[in-house]
Formats: C-alpha cells, structure tokens, sequence
C-alpha cells in the first residue's frame, strides 16, 4: 500500500521552492498528455531497462511528478521497494492515485537537495528530466545526496536534455543552447558533476530529439 509522508519545512521562502511538474500549477492537468506527445513513454522504458533492476532491490526516483516512470519500475520489478519523490504536492496526488493498485511503493515530498534517507539506503536511484530544471548549486547537491544514500556499488540512472547540441540547422538545438534551464546540462556537464560527487560516470547513450534537441541516458556508479 502506497503512503505519502508529511513535509518538513524548507529553506527557502518564496512561493514555489520548485518547479512544478508541468512549469505551472495550472497546467498539471495536462502533464501527462505532453508527455506522450513527448515520446517519453519509449524514454522511461529505455531507462527502466538501463537499470537492470533485480528482485529485492531498494529503488529510489527522484523528481517523480505524477509517477509515470515510478509505475514502469514497480511494472518491471515488482519485488522491488520503490522509493518515488517530488516537492510539488499535487504531482504527488496524481501519482499515488496511478498506484493505488500497486503495492511497494511510497510517495514522499522530498527534495532532491535534502533527501530525507539514511546513508547508503538504496541500490539504484533513477532520474528523468528533471536535473536540467536546477540551478548549478542544488543540481550539486542533489548528486551529492544522491550518492550518500547509494550503497557503494549502487547505481544512478539519468536522462535528461545534454550532451552536444551538434544540429547548427537544428531549431530545437539551438533554442535548448540558449535556454537557461538546458545550458547547464550540455556538453560533458553531467558527467563532470557526476564525477566530481565521487561516482564512476558513463555516458550509455545520446540521441537527438524532435522536440527536445538532445536526450542522453548517463550511469553513474558509486565505487565500491
């Protein structure tokens, strides 16, 4: 049975500490249906499948929205204990209400920054689209939480806009190269933040994308 834990209060005062799921709390309700137009159904799978998630494991998502890939990982694993967080309180009521059939799954408002896990509590931990929304300083510190509840060998699967935006004749490349929430993720990035928290990182795949300009799937390993 799917629980969501109470929220602590956070640091920050302003009205949104977040980014809500769709951009705006007004355009939730049409979240999913952008992604599907988005194509990340086929992106979840691929990432469910890097993963290599095994019977017993401790799963950890962050940045879950309303838990289109958490309800993949429990699908794909479902001995697994499925761990899925967000900040934005009413993604989180979308997603529980998708897995109330589902047991070994829980819900918690949590942010990526101050993950509230002891250390070294999960074998893998996922993440899809949500680093590019960070700004350098909590992107940091989110991997750097990520890799304290790791256990050593555990593994952190992410995809998200990066790597090199190469199509000079490419609209959405060169509006993801002047976006401000993509900057930060282009190029070798990622794997520089990853492997400045500690973590063993690969880039497993990159692929163009119609609407997004890049996606790359990217492994990082805590040592053991």
């Amino acid at each position: 049975m799917e629980t969501m834990t109470e929220h602590r209060p956070h640091l920050l005062a302003n009205k949104h500490d977040y980014l809500p799921a769709a951009g705006h709390d007004a355009l939730l309700p049409g979240y999913d249906l952008l992604t599907r137009v988005l194509g990340m159904r086929r992106v979840y799978d691929t990432l469910v499948r890097q993963a290599g998630l095994a019977a017993g494991q401790r799963i950890l998502e962050i940045g879950c929205g309303t838990g289109n890939l958490t309800t993949r990982v429990k699908r794909a694993n479902p001995e697994g204990d499925v761990t899925a967080t967000d900040p934005d309180p009413r993604a989180l009521a979308r997603a529980q209400r998708k897995a109330k059939r589902m047991g070994g799954i829980r819900f918690e408002r949590a942010y990526a920054q101050e993950l509230p896990f002891a250390d070294q509590a999960f074998d893998r931990a996922l993440s899809s689209m949500m680093l590019h929304h960070l700004d350098d300083a909590t992107k940091a510190a989110a991997v750097g939480e990520l890799f304290r509840v790791l256990k050593p060998g555990g593994e952190l699967h992410i995809v998200d806009i990066g790597g090199d935006m190469t199509g000079d004749h490419d609209v959405m490349s060169r509006l993801m190269k002047r976006n401000h929430h993509a900057a930060g993720n282009l190029g070798d990035a990622i794997p520089r933040l990853l492997t400045s928290a500690g973590f063993d990182c690969a880039v497993v795949r990159s692929e163009p994308h119609r609407m997004i300009g890049r996606l790359t799937y990217y492994r990082a390993t805590r040592p053991r």
